[in-house]
């Protein structure tokens, strides 16, 4: 191979060569974490693994299905974190890639798996809104007053019967 070739190839490869894997998500946590601890190693690494519901922009499917729901694993820190602070019903953003494998169950069926490796995860409202929630996640309208009143976020409530807004 000639040194103009090689050069040539060692620049496609680069070219081609840059890759990226990040998954950004949002939702509801469907079950508490389950959380194991690793045996290997000086000390025990906690491992969190629990599923988001994220829900869809649209429903262009028939089967009525709404969200889909990701299985997520966190190792280490995010793991301890998932276990101390995350339960059913948190509504998280989750940062991390995608990765897929496969192991052959006990009747010997070839299962393929895709999971979102966390690399980081954050609340993403507040406790109160939380807590505040209603089975399923998702909490009643509140009654609006007529005077509008500031609420924690400092946002201003905006008050029955105006319909026009000065921005888009």
């Amino acid at each position: 191979m000639s040194s103009d070739t090689y050069a040539f190839a060692k620049t496609r490869h680069k070219e081609r060569g840059i890759s990226m894997n990040k998954v950004i998500l949002m939702g509801r946590l469907t079950r508490d974490p389950e959380v194991r601890y690793s045996q290997s190693g000086d000390s025990p690494m906690a491992i969190a693994r629990y599923s988001l519901a994220v829900d869809r922009r649209r429903s262009n499917n028939n089967d009525g299905q709404t969200a889909d729901f990701i299985n997520c694993v966190a190792f280490g820190r995010q793991g301890e974190f998932a276990e101390k602070y995350l339960h059913k019903g948190t509504k998280i953003a989750v940062t991390g890639r995608i990765q897929t494998g496969s192991y052959t169950n006990k009747d010997g069926v070839k299962v393929y798996t895709t999971d979102v490796i966390v690399e980081d995860h954050e609340f993403a409202e507040s406790k109160n809104a939380s807590g505040a929630q209603g089975e399923g996640g998702y909490s009643a309208p509140a009654q609006q007053d007529a005077a509008p009143v500031a609420a924690n976020d400092d946002f201003m409530n905006i008050p029955d019967g105006i319909e026009e807004l000065p921005f888009n």
